[in-house]
């Protein structure tokens, strides 16, 4: 039986939704980068950063290359870093959208009546 997209799609942002995934699929956009440079950018136990690989390996997101005794990861292909771009600017935008209703917000109301509670004498 064959999965729905918006399921496969859902599945997809799921394996995404981790910080270290996203921090390493970010460090890969300026190319290859071997593990260990990886674990200095990172700053995280190595076995962590190992099994956050593992599940971007898995789903063809990123490719690992031996070098001896160096692995060295990069990302299968140039939509990754477009999607985290689009995401970049879809987060801009929404910032800049919340920025705009703080403002709106923080200005003194000219026409607002405070508010009496019932009952209570002034």
């Amino acid at each position: 039986m064959q999965v729905p997209l918006y399921q496969a799609k859902a599945e997809f942002f799921r394996m995404l939704g981790h910080p270290v995934r996203i921090r390493v699929l970010e460090l890969l956009q300026d190319g290859p980068r071997p593990v260990r440079e990886l674990l200095t950018a990172i700053e995280i136990e190595p076995s962590n950063l190992s099994q956050q690989l593992a599940v971007l390996r898995r789903s063809g997101i990123v490719t690992a290359t031996r070098n001896g005794t160096t692995v060295v990861y990069a990302l299968a292909g140039g939509d990754v870093a477009e999607l985290l771009r689009a995401a970049r600017r879809i987060l801009s935008e929404l910032l800049v959208g919340q920025q705009d209703l703080l403002a709106e917000l923080q200005q003194p109301d000219a026409g607002a009546v405070e508010a009496q509670v019932p009952g209570e004498n002034r």
